[in-house]
């Protein structure tokens, strides 16, 4: 992956405790715009917010 132009490894990306499970998730491309919106690791989770 690449971050401004610059190698990014996978284990230097930032992650997250899910708010539902717990678990901790790392980040993913697909959140690139919305990072500091994402509260749950999965869509199960999200469903499942208690």
């Amino acid at each position: 992956m690449k971050r401004n132009g610059k190698t990014v490894k996978k284990a230097d990306l930032p992650s997250k405790i899910c708010q539902s499970c717990g678990l901790s998730f790392d980040w993913r491309k697909k959140w690139q715009n919305s990072w500091q919106d994402v509260k749950y690791c999965s869509e199960r989770c999200r469903r499942n917010k208690g």
